[in-house]
C-alpha cells in the first residue's frame, strides 16, 4: 500500500518536470537570433597577396644585447707556445751606426793551445875537454839541459831546424893553458861567426852569440879547426864548461 502511493507520487513529480521543460524549448526557439558576423568581416577585400603583406602592419625589430662586462670571466692560463713561423725574407743592411764609447778592458783570456804554438829550443853541454886532430871536428854533446822538440841530434851534435823563422844561438867555451882556442858557428856549411882565444898562461871563459834565419831542413853546429892550428878546448868531468844554446824567435808563418 505504500509502495503504491509512492509510486503514484514520483509520476506526479515527473509529469510535472516534463511539462516545465517543453514550455522553456518553446520559448528559446522562438525568440530570433541575430544574423552570424565573422571577426574579419569589416575589413576590406583582398586582392592578393601583395596587398595583404601590406595591410599587415610591420613588426618592431628585436635586437639582443649582452652586457660583456658581466659575462667576462675570470683571466685563463697562458697557452702553449705555437709552432714557429717560416722566416722572413732578410732585409736590407741599414745605415752605420755612430760610434759607441769605449769599453773597459777586459780580462785576460784562458791560454791557448800549447799545440797550435810553434816553438823549438835546446841547450846541451859537454864534460870532455877536445883537441883538434887533421881534420874538423864537430862538437859532440854529451848532457842535455833542454831539447824541445827534440830538434837537436846528440849523436850529430847539430840542431835541425823543423820550424822556419829567425833564431837565437849562443856558444860558451874554456880554453886551454897556452894552447890556442879556434872554432867556428856553422851554417851547414858556412862558417857564420868565430870563437876565438890567443894562446895563455892562464885559461878563460869565451862566449859567441848571433841570430840567424833558418828554412827547413837548415843545420847549425860547432865546428873545432883542424890540427895546422894546434887548439883545444877545456873541460872535465866535475863542471860543465861547454855549452851550445838556441831557440826560436819569430816563425816564418806567423
Amino acid at each position: 500500500m505504500w509502495r503504491e502511493q509512492h509510486k503514484e507520487t514520483y509520476r506526479t513529480m515527473f509529469g510535472s518536470l516534463l511539462l516545465l521543460a517543453c514550455l522553456f524549448l518553446h520559448l528559446v526557439v522562438s525568440i530570433p537570433q541575430p544574423a552570424c558576423r565573422r571577426c574579419c568581416d569589416h575589413l576590406p577585400p583582398l586582392d592578393d597577396t601583395a596587398t595583404l603583406r601590406e595591410s599587415i602592419p610591420a613588426m618592431p625589430e628585436v635586437r639582443t644585447y649582452i652586457n660583456m662586462t658581466i659575462l667576462k670571466g675570470d683571466k685563463g692560463d697562458r697557452g702553449e707556445r705555437g709552432t714557429p713561423g717560416k722566416p722572413g725574407i732578410e732585409g736590407s743592411l741599414g745605415p752605420r751606426g755612430t760610434e759607441g764609447l769605449k769599453g773597459d778592458k777586459g780580462q785576460a783570456g784562458a791560454p791557448g793551445d800549447a799545440c797550435k804554438t810553434q816553438h823549438s829550443a835546446f841547450s846541451v853541454g859537454r864534460r870532455k875537454s877536445l883537441h883538434s886532430v887533421y881534420n874538423y871536428q864537430a862538437l859532440i854533446f854529451d848532457t842535455t839541459f833542454v831539447n824541445s822538440p827534440e830538434h837537436f841530434d846528440m849523436f850529430a851534435g847539430k840542431y835541425r831546424c823543423h820550424v822556419p823563422g829567425i833564431y837565437f844561438f849562443n856558444v860558451n867555451i874554456h880554453t886551454w893553458n897556452r894552447k890556442e882556442t879556434y872554432l867556428h858557428i856553422m851554417h851547414n856549411d858556412s862558417e857564420k861567426a868565430i870563437v876565438y882565444a890567443q894562446p895563455s898562461d892562464r885559461s878563460i871563459m869565451q862566449s859567441q852569440s848571433l841570430m840567424l834565419p833558418l828554412r827547413g831542413g837548415d843545420e847549425v853546429w860547432l865546428r873545432l879547426f883542424k890540427h895546422e892550428r894546434q887548439n883545444a878546448i877545456y873541460s872535465d868531468d866535475v863542471d860543465i864548461y861547454i855549452t851550445f844554446n838556441g831557440y826560436l824567435i819569430k816563425p816564418e808563418a806567423e
